[in-house]
């Protein structure tokens, strides 16, 4: 059994496949492309689901990749087993209607035993219990005796909708002394003994969402090898989380929290999380998902905070996991070197988060004491479910952590009523994601003969075309007619399709016997562009020659804002720093959108220097290049590249002279005064970490910059004055405002004092409690406030009810003296009473209180409710 390293099992994989004439393909992003129904990937095969539907055409037969995987459906057995991760990299190598079972089989078993040298006698098979034509291979032409080929029942490999059918899988005999020692331990048994290492899936089916299997066309091949998993029995270690592809995060966090690994349970489950969690965090960043409080962020928050959460049960309470992501980065240094560029930015939002989740605990802390100390009154044992998943799901506060604190109180959590809880808000996802999956429809694809859609091409000067595919309602059809909604696919197009924050083109495209408009113009995940619009006379069909037109005079405006967010990117990253980068961006005709990653508010002189820099390269008539090349060249020249966007093997690369370099497959103007001007109108933060810049250019900028002089021109009439000196005059009217405000609040406080003499005038006797009660004419809550407070100082014992409407809505505050309420006055319960009697509610302290109601109608029954409180309150 060869020893290798987890990067020197990956490469020789790869590098297996790649010899039967596999094409290797660098792992996707962890974020789905164009697959609503996944938050994130989460199975080697999932890139790939439109080619194993046969809707489109893979770039080659067979494909081979490493891939980055996070599932979180298992997050709480982390750390408790030997092979639950979060992130995991999934090897796989993949047919699409090309070999099968035969060459499939044939190959896992050469590269397992005769690559990697696995004794032929520690491993099993298991096949589905109906899949003989598996068993006679592995049976007559592997020589695998029957006896070790296990059939199972739940050999059926599916992740929901989408294509699925029998597996084969291959275990590895970890050896006696790893398992149960029960009699009857065999494959699949629950104990560590025998581990799968490697799962052949036979796609042959496709299932919908109501559970049908329908046969496909054309059979597939997915394989699944758990990279960790190969790795512990190659390297020999009890677990995945002592081979080199985590147990250096685990080593990290020993010196962090001063402990050492395998003495103690309890903490080795807090090591293993950590270790999970510091590379999950760490990918995820870097493939451009962000902490959020819903979806993939949502995903990436939850797996930061457990990290943390399990630091501090180690005994470590600093900010801790910025360190280990230099760890975690070093394991990932030679299949990712991306991670290695982005670390100041992965680690300054890791930073932020967690000390975002310091605040968080403390303010949890605070609500869980609350529900501890109403426990203790009601002599209860248990606390909600509902309570405990308000405080997880809303406030972010761990459950363990509840549920530990909880304990030493001698109090428990409601399980179940939490369990519940988080199924019903697991369903909510579910059926939103559904709802999403169900308005995409990806077009079926398997209608083009292939020697066709390699032809399919963009060139931007085409003006005749011929149409070779027609869908409507994502199914292929020979011919649409006047007013039905269709996407049109042509074999050359150039129309601009939709990507890196560009908006697709539209115009029109005409026939001999009608006229469409394009509505708006994308790109499927292989490349190919479709063309969405509407018939507006006339009929058209599969294979006639068209002429395309496309609004020339819109993308000129695009192409201006999308040559400007080059010249934006680069001048933020001159005042504002390095670790600036483009985070989304959306590029229109009407405005530019810019998303960047930064973790402060950019100040106004910061955004002037930016604006002056841009509007100077402008002016300057900076020439705009466009050349292609490979992107080892690309990088050498210095190019960017932006978060979330995948690159081919030749890359586009858009040069303004010294300024700017950026890898862009968009259009641009042919030298930068074609922009005429920019014009910053807003600047604002939309997450963690990231900012946005809305910005206009060209005829955007002139109407902008109209609009506000007719603004100014229309105040400066208002004030009577003209524009240049609105100011002068704004800050007078100011200072006269000012005057009239302070007079406005002595006469007000005369008023007050007025009606608080004629108040404590008619002082009430109720039961010996002196009490004032009565409706007033206060301004805000503020000033109802303030005329209780001077009521009160008049009194030297008693309590004080007074009533105001502001609006729509009535307002009461009750307050009492120190001695009232020894003798049972409590505020907040008169208060409450009170306002339900007007429709509201509120409540307080035993000495102040105050609420709302909806009834200002209703003042008077309040006020007789309140009174009557009182009576009752006195002992």
């Amino acid at each position: 059994m060869k020893k290798m390293t987890g990067n020197e099992l990956r490469k020789s994989f790869l590098q297996f496949f790649a010899s039967k004439d596999h094409l290797v393909e660098p792992s996707h992003s962890l974020i789905p492309d164009n697959d609503p129904s996944l938050l994130l990937i989460g199975a080697g095969m999932a890139p790939f689901k439109p080619f194993f539907t046969g809707k489109m055409k893979p770039p080659h037969p067979r494909i081979t990749t490493s891939q980055k995987c996070v599932r979180t459906g298992d997050i709480e057995n982390v750390g408790r087993t030997a092979r639950h991760h979060t992130f995991f990299e999934m090897l796989g190598n993949f047919s699409f209607g090309d070999y099968f079972k035969k060459e499939a089989i044939a190959w896992a078993w050469e590269y397992l035993t005769e690559h990697l040298e696995l004794p032929k006698e520690k491993l099993w098979i298991t096949i589905h219990t109906s899949d003989d034509e598996a068993f006679e291979i592995w049976n007559k032409d592997i020589n695998i005796a029957a006896e070790r080929i296990i059939r199972m029942e739940d050999n059926f490999w599916e992740i929901g909708p989408g294509p699925c059918g029998p597996c084969s899988e291959v275990y590895f005999d970890l050896g006696e002394d790893r398992g149960c020692g029960k009699p009857d331990c065999a494959v699949g048994c629950d104990c560590d003994r025998y581990l799968e290492i490697w799962n052949l899936v036979f796609t042959q089916f496709d299932r919908d969402e109501a559970g049908n299997y329908t046969p496909l066309v054309k059979k597939n091949i997915d394989t699944g090898a758990g990279l960790e998993r190969i790795a512990s029995v190659l390297q020999n270690k009890a677990s995945n989380f002592e081979t080199d592809l985590l147990f250096p995060v685990i080593e990290h966090a020993c010196r962090i929290a001063g402990v050492h690994y395998g003495e103690a349970a309890k903490t080795d489950v807090s090591l293993k999380v950590i270790a999970d969690h510091a590379r999950s965090m760490t990918v995820m960043i870097a493939d451009g998902v962000l902490p959020a409080n819903e979806g993939r962020g949502y995903v990436l928050r939850r797996i930061l905070r457990r990290a943390v959460r399990h630091g501090r049960m180690m005994g470590i309470e600093k900010p801790f996991l910025v360190g280990i992501v230099d760890i975690a980065a070093n394991i990932f240094a030679e299949p990712y070197p991306e991670i290695a560029e982005k670390i100041a930015y992965i680690k300054k939002v890791i930073q932020l988060e967690e000390e975002r989740f310091q605040a968080t605990l403390i303010q949890g802390m605070e609500l869980l004491n609350k529900h501890i100390e109403e426990l203790i009154q009601s002599n209860i044992k248990v606390l909600d479910g509902v309570v405990a998943f308000k405080l997880y799901d809303t406030y972010g506060f761990p459950w363990e952590l509840t549920q530990e604190i909880l304990s030493e109180h001698n109090f428990e959590i409601d399980r179940r009523g939490f369990d519940v809880a988080m199924s019903e808000q697991r369903e909510r996802a579910r059926a939103a994601r559904l709802e999403t999956d169900e308005k995409v429809i990806i077009p079926d694809l398997s209608g083009l003969v292939i020697d066709e859609l390699s032809k399919l091409s963009y060139d931007e000067n085409a003006t005749v075309a011929r149409i070779v595919l027609l869908l409507k309602n994502g199914k292929v059809v020979t011919e649409a007619l006047d007013g039905e909604e269709v996407a049109v696919i042509l074999d050359v197009t150039s129309f601009y399709a939709e990507g890196g924050g560009q908006v697709g083109d539209i115009g029109a495209i005409a026939g001999s016997l009608g006229r469409m408009d394009v509505l708006n113009t994308k790109k499927l995940p292989d490349g190919t562009i479709y063309h969405l619009s509407q018939i507006v006379e006339g009929s058209f069909k599969t294979g006639e020659t068209v002429q395309l037109a496309v609004d020339i005079a819109r993308r000129r405006h695009i192409a201006r804002n999308h040559t400007a967010t080059h010249l934006l990117h680069a001048a933020l990253k001159q005042v504002l720093g390095k670790h600036v980068n483009q985070a989304g961006s959306l590029v229109d005709a009407e405005k530019l959108r810019f998303d960047f990653t930064h973790f402060a508010a950019v100040t106004g002189p910061q955004l002037e220097e930016v604006e002056k820099i841009v509007n100077d390269v402008i002016l300057a008539n900076s020439s705009v290049g466009v050349i292609e090349t490979t992107q080892d060249l690309a990088k050498e020249m210095g190019a960017m590249a932006l978060f979330g966007e995948k690159y081919g093997e030749r890359v586009r690369v858009i040069i303004i002279d010294e300024f700017s370099r950026e890898l862009c497959g968009g259009t641009h103007v042919g030298a930068t005064a074609e922009i005429g001007l920019l014009k910053i109108i807003s600047e604002a933060g939309i997450g963690s970490g990231v900012r946005r810049i809305e910005a206009v250019t060209g005829y955007g900028a002139h109407e902008y910059i109209k609009t506000q002089e007719r603004i100014l021109s229309e105040a400066a009439q208002i004030l009577k004055t003209r524009p240049e000196e609105l100011i002068i005059r704004m800050e007078a009217v100011n200072g006269r405002v000012r005057e009239l405000e302070k007079e406005v609040a002595m006469l007000t406080t005369k008023l007050a004092k007025n009606e608080v003499q004629d108040l404590v005038a008619g002082v009430k006797n109720i039961s010996g409690i002196p009490a004032v009660i009565g409706q007033v004419a206060a301004s805000d809550m503020e000033n109802l406030r303030s005329m209780g407070d001077m009521i009160r100082d008049r009194l030297s014992s008693g309590v004080v009810v007074l009533a105001a409407v502001f609006g729509d809505k009535v307002n009461f505050v009750v307050m009492a003296t120190g001695d009232t309420v020894q003798k049972g006055i409590h505020a907040g319960n008169i208060v409450k009473e009170a306002a339900k009697a007007a429709g509201g509610g509120g409540g307080g302290r035993p000495d102040m209180a105050q609420a709302g109601g909806k009834l200002p109608e209703k003042i008077g029954d309040a006020l007789r409710v309140a009174e009557l409180a009182i009576q009752s309150q006195v002992k």
